[in-house]
């Protein structure tokens, strides 16, 4: 049993590291006087080879070179391919055949004849495994020379251009993925989700369907035969269970959608449960049931069936005796842990692809990890509190946020489909009385059918009564139109509100900008902070061509909580809002948005699949065109489609987002003198 274990975790871990896609990047290597050398470096995923240079007549696709000198460069010599390939004959293809796994260098000679150039770069290659193969993908960058005066274009992460949406979307490079660069939920976003899961793995813990197993489950380990050393591994091995049970489940969903359709397939799983109204209304629902639960108006347990066979088999001895008793306690504890590891998996589905089994994980280890340490430590359970009514006061609480967090699901619902029911004062006005009546409840004037008499509150109870009247004082301006920087990632928008006091956009009345009153979709999506711009790409690139100046593209999400944040903590500043206001044409491209679409729009993928809503074309072309399924995503494009500079995913640093507006700038105005 532990070797299969073992064995899952491996393949878990492998597959979680490794995708699909090759990762290029680039050096120069000065060779003296005026004389330069290009590496360019392929990360082959593992289990796939890429094949060498060829060429091969009637055989696979070899992996092409070719590179470009700008004004001021030659080029010296051919393609070298550095790394030696493992050539063997193919009696497929009736051949010899050369492949090359883990890692491939290939590098151009170069010779300058002005101080600076630039030389663009080609790279067409297949991968495969032992028995398929990947479409053949391709990849452009632009590389500087001497490498210092690339500045902003070092990287391998500019696409070739972006197609347009009145076509069918052809093949285009995943560059964003294939290059090394930050992923569009951004790191800080991933330790968020990552922390908030933890802290829910703990308040777990403390309801009263968990915490009067944890002294009886590690005292039954102790009491064993052989010994404390003994019961200690045992222990040990039921917490890793624990982790097993709540983690391998959704990675198994993962790698079967993966590995059946592809990153696509999964992409747009959870594109569907993000996103779509019968989830979102389902996931409303079983919050408010589940909240009502906690307050004790029934009680959710799983089948007794199936929890008493999991505890007689626990009464076996061994290593099987030890799962199915962390089987019995994922299954008891259902009922207080059910909803809150729903809250887990379904705010991490809006990430990449990994982040559930990552945030599970992450979840499941802060759960499991104080039966480990218990026993470890065995003396540590005299000074636990005993079980009581402060466990069902606990319960009551997260009652309370589940009711709260509940209501996000409506919210994202009424925003991607414009049904208007749940408008940003609503939601604020359903926050403020649902927090008031927590505050209520922990000072003692609220009661619930398992609660113990109060006659006094503690300390403890009191501090917790004050931070949450505190929060709801913080929200009562944003009743005003008080931007709330610190919700603004769980709040509808800002412009959902009827009443704004001081609204920043009333300076800008619509069309003032000289920009078309008849913009596609601009009768129900509007951006922020009183800004005017586009929600159609292929309308925003002639109207920026027309005015001479950069698009400013965004890819969001009307239940992209980090959009929202982005918005409202960095958008906001006023130097971000000059720039984007007064230098740049923005376009808003939701993915989730279900507006559909007439026929003459429609896109047709490379599957043949048709798409006939905005969120479904919008996210497509983000895929297809930058690899990235997550929101934010920011692009700054030039003239016929090209990438001013690196993209930009979620990051909080201001600073940052103006420099990275100028760089954009800079580099569109020296596009246009070489013009």
């Amino acid at each position: 049993m532990r070797k299969i274990l073992l064995a899952l975790t491996a393949m878990l871990v492998s597959a979680t590291a490794s995708g699909q896609n090759v990762a290029w990047t680039h050096r120069v290597e000065p060779l003296g006087g005026d004389n330069y050398r290009i590496v360019l470096e392929a990360a082959i995923p593992a289990r796939y080879h890429m094949y060498d240079m060829g060429p091969y007549e009637d055989g696979p696709n070899a992996t092409t070179i070719t590179f470009a000198p700008g004004a001021g460069a030659t080029l010296d010599g051919g393609v070298e391919l550095l790394t030696a390939p493992h050539r063997a004959y193919d009696a497929t293809y009736g051949m010899e055949i050369g492949t090359i796994e883990g890692k491939a260098l290939f590098a151009q000679r170069v010779h300058l004849t002005a101080p600076h150039a630039t030389v663009e770069a080609t790279m067409e290659w297949m991968l495969c495994t032992d028995t398929q193969c990947t479409p053949p993908d391709d990849l452009r960058l632009t590389i500087g020379i001497p490498e210092e005066s690339a500045e902003t274009l070092r990287t391998a992460e500019i696409p070739p251009s972006a197609p347009t949406q009145d076509t069918e979307l052809s093949a285009t490079s995943n560059a964003a993925a294939s290059a090394p660069i930050k992923d569009a939920a951004g790191s800080k976003g991933m330790w968020a989700l990552i922390v908030e899961a933890v802290l829910w793995g703990f308040a777990a813990l403390l309801t009263p369907c968990v915490f009067p197993m944890v002294p009886m489950t590690v005292s039954y380990f102790l009491k064993g035969e052989g010994g404390p050393a003994l019961g200690r591994l045992r222990a040990a091995l039921y917490g890793l269970f624990i982790v097993a049970l709540y983690t391998l489940p959704i990675a198994a969903i993962i790698l079967i959608t993966r590995a059946a359709g592809g990153d696509a397939v999964t992409a747009d799983i959870f594109n569907w449960l993000a996103t779509h109204w019968l989830p979102n209304i389902v996931f409303f629902l079983v919050f408010m049931l589940f909240a009502a639960s906690f307050f004790g108006a029934f009680e959710i347990t799983m089948p007794s069936w199936m929890v008493n066979k999991a505890d007689a088999k626990a009464d076996t001895k061994g290593m099987g005796g030890i799962f199915f008793l962390a089987l019995t306690l994922v299954l008891v504890s259902f009922s207080c842990t059910g909803p809150i590891v729903g809250s887990v998996l379904i705010k991490s589905t809006a990430g990449e692809f990994w982040t559930p089994i990552i945030t599970m994980l992450a979840f499941s280890v802060a759960f499991a990890l104080p039966f480990t340490l218990f026993a470890l430590f065995p003396s540590v359970l005299k000074k636990l509190p005993k079980s009581g009514g402060w466990l069902n006061s606990v319960k009551v609480v997260i009652g309370f946020v589940e009711l709260a967090l509940g209501f996000k699901f409506l919210s994202v619902a009424d925003q991607t489909y414009h049904w208007g029911l749940l408008d940003r004062e609503i939601y604020l006005a359903i926050w403020i009385v649902v927090f008031s009546l927590l505050g209520l409840y922990l000072l003692g004037k609220l009661r619930f059918a398992h609660d113990n008499d109060l006659p006094c509150i503690g300390v403890g109870r009191l501090a917790l009564a004050i931070a949450v009247f505190s929060f709801v004082v913080y929200m009562i301006p944003g009743m005003w139109g008080a931007p709330l920087k610190g919700l603004s990632g769980y709040l509808p928008p800002l412009t959902t509100q009827d009443f704004v006091m001081n609204s920043p956009g009333a300076a800008i009345p619509q069309g003032e900008t000289g920009m078309p009153h008849n913009r596609k979709y601009a009768d129900f999506l509007h951006l922020p902070h009183g800004l005017e711009g586009f929600f159609d790409l292929p309308e925003a690139e002639a109207y920026a061509a027309r005015v001479g100046k950069p698009l400013f593209i965004d890819f969001t999400g009307h239940g992209c909580v980090n959009c929202r944040e982005m918005e409202s903590r960095v958008w906001s500043d006023p130097e971000v809002l000059r720039i984007l206001r007064d230098d740049y044409v923005i376009v808003a491209l939701y993915s989730d948005d279900k507006k559909q679409l007439p026929a003459s729009d429609w896109v047709t993928t490379d599957g043949g699949k048709v798409l006939k809503s905005l969120g479904k074309i919008n996210s497509y072309y983000a895929r297809k065109t930058y690899g990235v399924n997550a929101q934010p995503y920011y692009i700054l494009q030039g003239r016929d489609g090209k990438v001013l500079v690196p993209p930009r995913g979620y990051d909080l640093d201001v600073a940052g987002f103006v420099a990275f507006l100028k760089n954009g700038l800079e580099a569109y105005e020296n596009v246009e003198n070489q013009d």
